[in-house]
């Protein structure tokens, strides 16, 4: 029987060069533009001999140097970038190199003979082609997890660094507002003494407001600021206490009567179905009612604001404040709980008092509450904010 091993030794090194040169020209393999020729030639001179060691009839087959140096070779590929269909396509110019090299001595033999050499070439080829995916696919694996374990560190150090962000905001606010707290006073003093004396003139006196209202203002976000950075931070917590609902309702509208009246805005109050007492923080409550009340009455130039209390079920009960203001379009229904994010409609009243994060806050405190905040608005037909609250709230934490 021809025994073909020799051949293919002696031809060893020419099918090597051309199966360089076939996937350096490749179309289908990409990753080897601008790589050297011993970069892509790689491990499959072992391959080679491990394929003559098969096919030679007087000597122990050798697949154990194909297997080692398909492992490496895979590795090899995955560190250069080969992607699984380059490096199958690698392969198949290998084959068709090698048997385009011995075709004509397979002709010249017997049937069996080219049957056999064939058979041997592509076991060889199959089984490299295997161990190759084998160690490309581990070490494609192996860079995942670094990757990931990368990613994970940067996760972390991001995550310090809005942490650290959040402080610096937060003392910065602390700094800025004891100054402004300040000059606010100063400057209400000096407008009462001015007053008392009675010896400047109007003109005087509406700059001095403007600083005091510019000064409020300023405070009013600061604090806004403050209040956010505690509810994002988990720095906030609830003290569910006993409340009176009415109370609590009627102490608002006392607080809020002042601010609508000079607006002429009536207010309405509908607590007839309302639960005698619910359980929650007393504070965070009135904080988030008068957010939403407050809001009604800033874009609220005509009308009147509703409060309407009931129980929707035996252990929920909900508020609800209606305006007939200017009204949010649909699709901004979702961004006015953004902090510093007003809706296109309520930006045209140009409010300079409103900071953006009223609503912002009200939905990090009812999280805190466990409540949950629903709107229902159309431009120019007004909104409704309904707040739905457990009866009974536990002590939580955002």
């Amino acid at each position: 029987m021809r025994d073909f091993s020799q051949l293919l030794n002696e031809r060893s090194q020419t099918i090597v060069s051309q199966w360089v040169k076939a996937v350096a020209q490749s179309r289908e393999i990409t990753s080897t533009d601008g790589m050297s020729r011993s970069a892509i030639r790689n491990h499959i001179d072992q391959v080679l001999a491990a394929l003559v060691s098969v096919l030679a009839q007087d000597q122990q087959s050798d697949v154990p140097l194909a297997i080692t140096a398909s492992l490496t070779h895979g590795k090899w590929r995955a560190d250069q970038g080969f992607d699984p269909a380059e490096i199958a396509q690698e392969y198949r110019l290998l084959r068709l190199t090698i048997q385009a090299a011995i075709q004509p001595d397979l002709m010249q033999g017997t049937a069996q003979e080219a049957v056999r050499a064939m058979t041997m070439i592509d076991e060889v080829i199959d089984t490299a082609i295997a161990y190759c995916f084998q160690s490309y696919v581990a070490e494609r694996i192996e860079e995942l997890g670094q990757i990931q374990e990368q990613l994970n560190i940067t996760i972390k150090e991001l995550t310090r660094l809005v942490k650290a962000s959040q402080d610096n905001l937060s003392m910065l606010a602390h700094e800025v507002k004891s100054p402004l707290s300040a000059i606010i006073g100063y400057a209400e003093l000096f407008l009462r003494q001015q007053r008392m004396q009675q010896r400047d003139t109007i003109l005087n006196y509406e700059a001095i407001k403007r600083i005091i209202r510019a000064g409020q203002g300023l405070l009013h976000l600061i604090n806004d600021t403050l209040e956010l950075s505690r509810a994002s931070d988990g720095a906030m917590k609830i003290n569910p206490v006993k409340i009176s609902v009415s109370e609590l309702l009627d102490s608002i509208i006392s607080i809020m009567q002042p601010l609508a009246l000079d607006r002429s805005l009536e207010l309405i109050l509908q607590i007839d179905d309302a639960p005698e007492t619910v359980v929650s923080d007393s504070i965070k409550l009135q904080q988030v009612l008068i957010n939403l009340i407050a809001n009604s009455i800033q874009y609220t130039q005509v009308g009147s604001i509703s409060i309407t209390c009931w129980c929707p079920t035996p252990d929920l009960w909900a508020v609800a404040v209606a305006d007939t203001g200017v009204g949010i379009a649909p699709e901004e229904h979702l961004n006015v709980f953004h902090p510093f994010v007003r809706a296109q409609s309520e930006a045209t009243l140009q409010s300079k008092t409103n900071s953006g994060l009223g609503l912002a806050i009200v939905e990090k405190l009812l999280k805190l509450l466990q409540g949950r905040i629903y709107i229902a608005s159309q431009l120019g037909q007004g909104s409704t904010f309904t707040i739905i609250l457990p009866v009974t709230a536990t002590v939580s934490e955002v």
